[in-house]
């Protein structure tokens, strides 16, 4: 009998918790630029960190946040995908309507 109470309050316990996280989780959501992902599909994705950043995902997120113009960083890059970055870019500006100019 001492088993089933046990078990019957941890259950509880985990219900409650579990509930506690699916409300955190709605709550305190980021929403995260989608562009960051699509100009990361665009690097060479070597994640060699010769461009300064910790890897591409970092250098995707510094293009897009506008703190990075210079793509020619980017050393294995070749300069067709960094042209289609600048062109992704141009025809997906920021949500207040401002273009970010990177320069190849």
């Amino acid at each position: 009998m001492e088993v089933l109470w046990a078990l019957l309050v941890l259950l509880g316990l985990g219900l409650i918790l579990g509930l506690g996280l699916a409300i955190a989780a709605t709550v305190f959501y980021v929403k995260e630029d989608e562009r960051i992902e699509a100009v990361e599909k665009m690097l060479p994705n070597a994640n060699c960190g010769n461009c300064g950043y910790a890897g591409c995902r970092a250098m995707a997120e510094a293009i897009v946040s506008g703190k990075e113009t210079n793509l020619r960083k980017c050393k294995p890059g070749k300069v067709e995908n960094l042209q289609k970055i600048i062109d992704y870019l141009e025809q997906h500006p920021n949500d207040d309507g401002t273009k970010l100019n990177p320069k190849i």
